[in-house]
């Protein structure tokens, strides 16, 4: 008895059992006379697919143990029988389905097949068979094997294999597959976009070549997955990506699944699957929407807390105390010597400070310029610019070493640390009463267009405290 019979998992006619219809596949045993056979039972055993094999005159000689799990009837119970008739398929169907599985001896290639089969305990199971025919020594012809799955596992199979084909196509999300030494194997057409380079060039590169900035976030963060798992929710980072045009920094939320080998007894990380989405605009929004209501918070509460000052002066103060909160890191307020520059007039500027933040630790606003001195700004100052155009003006130290940014600072006499300037007119009944000026920090962005529209409007309430100062104390 060959090695398939004693496994009792398939039939297998070796060459010194001769087959008495003379047409079913015959496999060599080797020199022992069952080396052969032994792998072959073990080959069959162990696909992830039902196998079975016909002779030519449609006489079951083989049955794995996948076959007998899906249908019930074990390799002793099917080897040897006359097709499906009787006991696997319903008598009715019997000659059409034979007829269908015998045809592919005759036929080049595979055909796949679709037929409900029986099982042991008398239920139906509807399966997905590929048959081929097999040849023997002389090219005729010997018999047909047919491997088959149940109808709805290959459909799993299938539809993993058109999502996995969808997202690396169409997908409207990045989607890349990172290898465990953290360089991408496999990108989608949406993510090279993202990244701003072709989906073969940025194969087997590292993350920094790619990213000007956020790199050690997703690294940790990929490293992080490839020895715990995939996090709970959805991450937003922030990178910097390189364009023609410059670095652009762009907010990407971003998904993470490990990726196990599926053959390994223990699971082996393949590499990461990163799946992210560019929500820029949309966190830019929310930003600016919370600053906004940050911003009209504190309006509203500088606005109640300058009503209760006795001192109009003091009431200066109040305002731009509020306004410095998460604005800017230094502010001034400097006021026309003399008389109010009425809209029209000519003449040299000269200014007079009035209040300003403490140059050292953090604290309130204080009132100075009791000696009435001008401030020694040179010809053409941010502060000169905003009292001659009478609108606000923004300036900055550029890209330049930290010692000659100290040194633009210091000469228009501002403290040391700031690289980043807005001046807004302080502006009552028509005439210019002086300006404000914030300041920024290096650690701080540079103004933008949204800032100066919110200087305009603490310069407004400074403006007309300012002003009924100036009135109280001419009386």
């Amino acid at each position: 008895m060959s090695a398939s019979r004693r496994s009792g998992t398939t039939d297998e006619l070796g060459p010194d059992e001769p087959e008495p219809t003379g047409g079913g596949p015959v496999a060599d045993d080797g020199p022992d006379g069952s080396g052969g056979s032994d792998l072959l039972a073990a080959l069959l055993d162990g696909m992830d697919a039902a196998l079975c094999a016909f002779d030519a005159d449609g006489v079951v000689t083989h049955w794995n143990r996948e076959a007998e799990r899906i249908l019930g009837w074990t390799a002793a119970e099917a080897v040897g029988r006359h097709g499906f008739a009787g006991w696997a398929v319903r008598e009715a169907d019997a000659e059409e389905i034979e007829e269908r599985l015998l045809s592919v001896m005759h036929a080049p290639g595979r055909q796949v097949h679709e037929f409900a089969l029986v099982t042991k305990d008398g239920g139906r199971v509807l399966v997905r068979t590929q048959s081929a025919a097999v040849r023997g020594p002389d090219g005729k012809p010997a018999g047909v094997y047919c491997a088959f799955s149940e109808v709805h596992a290959q459909i799993d199979l299938e539809r993993s294999i058109a999502l996995s084909e969808a997202l690396f196509e169409d997908a409207s999300w990045g989607v890349v597959l990172v290898d465990a030494d953290l360089r991408p194997a496999v990108v989608n057409a949406h993510a090279a976009r993202a990244l701003g380079i072709g989906r073969t060039s940025v194969l087997g590169r590292p993350l920094g070549e790619l990213l000007a900035q956020g790199v050690e976030e997703l690294e940790s963060a990929l490293t992080h997955v490839l020895a715990e798992g995939a996090p709970p929710a959805p991450a937003e980072m922030w990178v910097s990506v390189r364009t023609p045009e410059g670095e652009k920094r762009r907010c990407w939320r971003s998904g993470f699944l490990r990726l196990a080998s599926p053959l390994a007894e223990e699971p082996v990380p393949l590499g990461v699957g990163w799946l992210f989405q560019d929500v820029t605009e949309a966190k830019q929004g929310e930003q600016e929407a919370a600053t906004l209501r940050f911003r009209a918070n504190q309006l509203h509460r500088a606005a109640r807390a300058a009503a209760e000052c006795e001192d109009p002066a003091e009431a200066v103060t109040v305002h731009l105390d509020f306004a410095l909160a998460g604005f800017a890191d230094h502010a001034l307020i400097d006021r026309v010597a003399g008389e109010a520059r009425a809209d029209g007039e000519t003449g040299p500027v000269r200014l007079v400070r009035v209040a300003a933040t403490p140059a050292g630790a953090p604290g309130p606003s204080v009132l100075t310029g009791h000696a009435g001195l001008p401030v020694r700004y040179e010809q053409g100052h941010p502060a000169l610019q905003c009292v001659e155009r009478a609108g606000s003006v923004r300036a900055d130290a550029g890209s330049v070493p930290a010692e000659q940014a100290r040194e633009w600072a210091l000469a228009r006499q501002w403290p040391g640390d700031a690289v980043h300037a807005l001046c807004a007119v302080l502006r009552s009944r028509g005439r210019t009463l002086g300006v404000v000026t914030f300041l920024r920090g290096a650690g701080r962005s540079r103004f933008e267009r949204n800032d100066a529209t919110y200087a305009e409007d603490v310069a407004v309430r400074i403006g007309t405290a300012l002003d009924l100062a100036g009135v109280l104390g001419e009386k």
